[in-house]
């Protein structure tokens, strides 16, 4: 089966306001738009914003050839080495997951691309003590859930429709409740 373009999103929270992950994904044939676009992507790059592919560790490329893209402007060090480093392993390690949990077809993995749009919390560059082994699992559980969702088309128009008014945005509530922290 010929995957065109799929999306998903997904969040997957932990005990501490650092340790969340809330990845956007499209995946697709690297032969279709998304290959045109994951192309397009690593060859264009932008300050503070730099993209580069999900390894397991330098030369250990993982496929299907998944490239993050940072939400957040990427502006020391200090994030660059979480972001490049322990996020970077546990988005790898998802993507693997997904595969062999069957969520992505084996045979399908030279020719899939997955352009990874990644969250990592800035108040990381300023912790004094960061959990990197929880920060990889959170953004391993979240690459296996966003993956399950965009390949499983979830979640489905029809249960948008039936749900659209109990589900609430989580910011929209805060702004409604007069409780939304002012911008700095």
């Amino acid at each position: 089966m010929r995957i065109g373009m799929r999306t998903a999103e997904a969040l997957v929270e932990g005990n501490e306001a650092y340790l969340c992950a809330e990845p956007e994904i499209v995946i697709g044939e690297l032969d279709g738009p998304v290959g045109t676009a994951l192309a397009t992507l690593i060859g264009d790059q932008v300050k503070g914003h730099t993209r580069v592919f999900a390894i397991l560790n330098s030369d250990v490329q993982v496929k299907p050839a998944t490239l993050m893209v940072s939400k957040v402007t990427v502006s020391n060090s200090r994030y660059t080495n979480i972001l490049m480093g322990t996020v970077q392993a546990g988005i790898a390690n998802g993507v693997l997951d997904a595969v062999r949990a069957g969520i992505i077809d084996k045979s399908k993995a030279n020719e899939l691309g997955i352009i990874y749009s990644v969250w990592l919390d800035p108040s990381v560059s300023t912790l004094d003590k960061i959990d990197h082994a929880a920060l990889f699992e959170i953004h391993r559980e979240a690459t296996v859930k966003v993956l399950r969702k965009a390949m499983a088309n979830e979640p489905s128009i029809d249960w948008l429709l039936e749900n659209q008014s109990t589900v609430q945005h989580f910011f929209h509530e805060l702004g409604v409740k007069g409780e939304l922290e002012s911008a700095d």
